[in-house]
């Protein structure tokens, strides 16, 4: 599944962005320097935006090309933020053969958003994942830390009503 881009403006605070150039300078110069940085700037962002990925690529002295291929290639690394309450669909074997594609097409539709992406208003953001070992009860759709089993579309609507007060 390949990696979407935010569709949200960047909004990283003056702290946040000392905070990075901090972890910059601390890896600047050891050998293999993106992977650690790219992890520790994700822990202050929550997400590595191509503004982060920028400043990375400036502060180590790496090709921006560089910075982006991992944040691509390795699926720990998200380019998009997270909402509120990260909404998750299993697309795993069991749970692609018991009906996780109709749960997702349902998920779409409700919130508004593609895998991958977050709701203007930064409540809920849907991410398409491959396995999270539940195949039990398959298909499973996971909200932050909770799991819900044998999801059908029908119910998506009131799962997702608990998280909108």
């Amino acid at each position: 599944m390949q990696k979407r881009i935010s569709n949200l403006p960047f909004q990283g605070t003056k702290e946040q962005e000392e905070k990075l150039r901090e972890i910059i300078a601390r890896h600047k110069g050891e050998p293999g320097a993106v992977m650690p940085t790219l992890h520790e700037a994700q822990e202050v962002y929550g997400y590595l935006p191509i503004e982060v990925q920028t400043m990375i690529a400036d502060g180590l002295g790496v090709p921006l090309e560089e910075v982006f291929g991992v944040s691509t290639f390795y699926s720990q690394f998200s380019l998009t933020p997270k909402g509120k309450y990260n909404v998750s669909i299993c697309l795993g074997t069991a749970c692609y053969v018991k009906g996780a594609a109709a749960v997702l097409d349902k998920l779409t539709e409700l919130l508004g958003i593609q895998p991958e992406e977050c709701t203007p208003d930064g409540k809920f953001s849907l991410t398409a994942c491959r396995c999270v070992g539940a195949c039990g009860l398959a298909p499973v759709l996971t909200i932050n830390d909770d799991v819900y089993g044998r999801m059908t579309p029908e119910e998506v609507e009131g799962v997702l009503a608990k998280y909108s007060v």
